[in-house]
């Protein structure tokens, strides 16, 4: 059964949780609201014994375009209080969570898949983290996980450039467990998905756990540097310059204030 709480649908079936970002018109853009449906959708994931794992998707051929800048503009938040962009970068579930990526993981969209333990992706889909193209910083998690996703020399090159990475290229890397057909990216997470459901659930749970807290104490840490570096680039003239830009579809012009 399929139900719904602000833009972000969820179906249990079989052991797995599908959390869908269902705003295609915006091509699943994250606001509030949809940052308190995915929120509130991991703490389903994590409260339900009948559940094993998450699979995260989006709607109508795109996974996640990021912050929706029209909400950035009016002085909205995707954060949560302990939880980070989106209900999740910073707090995950104490389950297994799947990214199933068709078309487009952007910026925040982007966070959103590396902050999941695995990743499925259609050959069409792309990832990217281009905030520096509007004066903005990757600061959902991005800098921090990319470079320990990929080499070093790669996570710089797409960081400094805000270039897409497409999905065949980031399966080379490593970056994406299984490479799908257009339009396969949620049924291959969901087979995988299946596939962890059945084993020991407490040794599934384990397993994350320890390979999770490999790096954790170090993500934490990581997240607090960050917020002290980024703040007042988000405060910053020229971070409303490249919404603004963006909107207008013009060039922005930067004045490093």
């Amino acid at each position: 059964m399929t139900e719904a709480q602000a833009d972000v649908r969820v179906e249990p079936d079989a052991g797995v949780l599908v959390i869908t970002i269902d705003r295609p018109a915006v091509r699943n853009a994250i606001d509030a609201a949809v940052a308190r449906g995915i929120a509130a959708a991991v703490d389903r994931l994590d409260g339900d014994p009948a559940l094993a794992v998450g699979v995260l998707t989006g709607a109508g051929g795109t996974f996640c375009s990021g912050f929706d800048l029209r909400a950035f503009l009016r002085g909205e938040s995707a954060q949560i209080e302990g939880r980070g962009f989106g209900g999740l970068v910073e707090r995950l579930p104490r389950k297994p969570l799947i990214a199933a990526v068709e078309g487009w993981a952007l910026a925040g969209g982007c966070e959103l898949a590396l902050a999941c333990d695995l990743v499925v992706a259609a050959e069409n889909a792309s990832f990217g983290l281009p905030e520096v193209k509007r004066g903005l910083v990757a600061a959902a998690g991005g800098l921090i996980r990319l470079p320990r996703r990929l080499p070093y020399h790669i996570a710089m090159e797409y960081g400094l450039t805000g270039r897409p990475l497409p999905a065949t290229r980031a399966a080379e890397l490593g970056l994406v467990n299984l490479l799908t057909a257009t339009g396969e990216a949620l049924a291959g997470a969901v087979g995988l998905a299946r596939e962890i459901a059945a084993n020991g659930p407490l040794a599934v749970q384990a397993t994350l756990e320890i390979v999770r807290t490999s790096m954790d104490d170090a993500e934490k840490d990581a997240f607090a540097r960050q917020r002290e570096i980024v703040a007042p680039v988000f405060a910053s003239a020229d971070a409303r310059e490249g919404a603004l830009a963006f909107r207008e579809k013009r060039p922005p012009v930067w004045t490093a204030s």
